[in-house]
């Protein structure tokens, strides 16, 4: 079975370096997969191998945050794009170019809603769902509960709704409530 050309192979690589420079941002695995199947650049399985590859050679830097892997691209990386960036067919670059601002507002909003739990004990589970803006922590929420399906369920929610959950919040905790005697 054929991987291809060398001049699709190092095509491919240079497409993976143009894109993390032109993010200008670490990207995560998945968002960078997302990016490149949405695109139809390649397939899962060569992105998987070319990114280890362009760690390997220095042109990427792969470092781990919240169990998951970000990738930026190194000086050696932005030298070598600059030398061989002509590989890349025009079209291709046009369409990275013009979806860069979306896809870079996108991976600022995913990376900037977090939601984890960690096991306190057997039945007890500690959630933590956070809003940050750039490093300002906009909104912190840490509940316990007692189920690891519930502590799960509270991430995906939070993942998937923070914007609406957060708006809740707020207007309940601003909320002008009759007070009993």
């Amino acid at each position: 079975m054929s991987l291809g050309s060398s001049r699709e192979l190092a095509e491919n690589k240079l497409i993976l370096l143009y894109i993390i420079d032109k993010l200008n941002m670490p990207v995560s695995n998945p968002q960078l997969t997302k990016i490149v199947l949405d695109n139809r650049f390649m397939n899962y399985f060569l992105l998987q191998q070319f990114l280890n590859e362009l760690c390997e050679s220095n042109l990427l830097l792969s470092s781990e945050s919240d169990e998951k892997v970000f990738y930026t691209i190194t000086q050696g990386g932005k030298q070598t794009l600059s030398y061989f960036i002509n590989l890349i067919p025009a079209g291709i670059k046009i369409r990275i170019d013009e979806s860069v601002s979306a896809i870079r507002k996108r991976i600022k909003t995913e990376t900037h809603i977090t939601a984890d739990y960690t096991p306190e004990s057997e039945n007890e589970y500690m959630v933590s769902c956070k809003v940050s803006e750039d490093d300002f922590t906009l909104m912190e929420v840490k509940v316990m509960v007692g189920t690891k399906k519930d502590a799960r369920d509270m991430c995906e929610n939070w993942k998937s709704n923070s914007q609406a959950i957060y708006t809740e919040i707020l207007e309940s905790l601003l909320k002008h409530r009759d007070k009993q005697q």
